[in-house]
């Protein structure tokens, strides 16, 4: 058979095979963006993560996800964490090991993750995140910068009302996380950390403590771009811990647990992946 041939015969059979078989080979996942629950507790008894009510808030939260029926949850967690991760779960799984009891144990990781994990029968939760603290308030300076600040008061505006409502108890968790992965919402913190940077040039950045990544040498005339490449690193490390994670495991069904600042990258750097399909969190959130 000529070469030509061959190819030609070779591509009408893979264009021929049924886009039915072709979507389920894909792997579906399920992006959570979080305001992290450790945070929530201003010290009244009503904005207390362990409280009834929001207890059963949470109940039904990790109901909802579990409607999507994952095969794999992946948490905010390093993968050099792991192996304590395991042991914590192991505890947590055989009724060893009380949230309320563990540092931290009000955080979405365990609130959330673990108990899906548990609910699902799964062996445990998967760490996929690669820490590297940039804040917000590292870009300090610059020509348009106020275009980058209108953008940050808009979403401090924005999100802030609505999680004193959690704290108040005149919002449930349930409906705040729903609402913090409506598209809208999701945009605009995107926008904020990918795009209105980019507007800022000739500035300077903060001598802020709690940055811990290595800005080396910068261009100082693209300032807000370096900003980007700070933000959008981090979150393609933690892109390949996800495709490596999975690829490991052969997970077809996962939801992810994440703050809701890494949402919308994530999401445009997995939807471009032809392997994944993204799953709306409203179709399981309701």
């Amino acid at each position: 058979m000529p070469l030509k041939t061959f190819f030609f015969l070779l591509l009408i059979s893979t264009l021929t095979i049924p886009l039915q078989a072709q979507e389920k080979e894909k792997i579906d996942i399920l992006l959570v963006g979080f305001d992290h629950l450790s945070q929530m507790d201003d010290g009244t008894p009503a904005s207390n993560v362990f409280s009834d009510k929001k207890q059963k808030e949470i109940k039904k939260l990790v109901a909802g996800l579990a409607d999507f029926e994952p095969d794999m949850v992946m948490i905010e967690r390093e993968p050099k964490e792991q192996q304590l991760m395991d042991s914590l779960y192991m505890a947590f799984d055989k009724g060893e090991l009380k949230l309320a009891d563990l540092e931290g144990g009000s955080s979405e990781t365990f609130q959330v993750g673990f108990r899906l994990a548990k609910k699902m029968g799964l062996k445990g939760v998967h760490g996929i995140d690669h820490y590297e603290s940039t804040s917000q308030s590292l870009l300090k300076s610059g020509t348009n910068f106020d275009l980058f600040k209108n953008g940050l008061m808009k979403l401090i505006s924005t999100a802030r009302p609505l999680k004193k409502k959690v704290q108040q108890d005149s919002l449930s968790i349930y409906e705040y996380i729903k609402t913090m992965n409506r598209p809208e919402l999701v945009s605009l913190s995107h926008n904020l950390i990918f795009n209105l940077p980019a507007y800022v040039i000739d500035g300077k950045f903060s001598e802020d403590g709690t940055n811990t990544v290595d800005i080396g040498s910068i261009d100082e005339r693209y300032i807000g771009a370096e900003y980007i490449t700070l933000f959008y690193n981090r979150n393609l490390k933690i892109y390949s811990n996800i495709l490596n994670v999975q690829l490991q495991n052969r997970a077809k069904r996962i939801v992810l647990i994440m703050g809701q600042l890494h949402i919308g990258v994530l999401s445009d750097l997995l939807g471009d992946n032809p392997n994944y399909n993204l799953v709306k969190v409203s179709d399981y959130l309701k």
